[in-house]
């Protein structure tokens, strides 16, 4: 992608479009397009936190290690951020993020991506709101399979009681 291109794609995202667009051309300038192809991982988990992603186009799946198992905890798709946690903690990685699908992301290294919400309190204030959603949506699925886990172990208990 070009320049004005990626500048363009970038005003229409809705955490960045009332940005000025000398601030969308500088955004897009020390940015890197990256494309990945279905099952290729944008990063892993555990991984340092150097960069945050914008997906332009396609999904990914997040793949969350816990207990020896990984479980697939969400799937992000287009205009959504990705890796934004690990910079705004500067704490490792606590996903693998993975492609569903053909994936065009937009690389914001880390310090850029933090002069960004500094410099701009409507794109803080739409972070937040992601990231707020995103819990809300992993405490969810964090539910989810506590429960599937207490049934599938009820359902273990009950067979070995039952004699099958």
């Amino acid at each position: 992608m070009d320049l004005k291109t990626e500048s363009d794609a970038l005003g229409k995202i809705p955490m960045f479009a009332k940005l000025e667009p000398s601030k969308l051309r500088l955004l897009a300038f020390t940015s890197q397009s990256l494309t990945f192809d279905d099952g290729e991982i944008l990063f892993n988990q555990g991984d340092p936190s150097d960069s945050a992603y914008v997906l332009l186009k396609g999904d990914t799946e997040v793949l969350v290690l816990t207990g020896g198992r990984v479980d697939v905890a969400g799937v992000l798709g287009i205009n959504e951020l990705v890796g934004e946690m690990g910079v705004l903690a500067n704490a490792p990685r606590s996903a693998t993020i993975r492609a569903r699908g053909q994936v065009v992301a937009l690389r914001i290294e880390a310090d850029m991506f933090l002069d960004l919400l500094a410099e701009n309190p409507s794109v803080a204030l739409d972070v937040m709101r992601q990231l707020s959603s995103k819990l809300a949506r992993s405490h969810r699925r964090y539910e989810q399979l506590q429960e599937e886990t207490m049934l599938a172990s009820d359902h273990a208990g009950a067979s070995t009681y039952l004699g099958e």
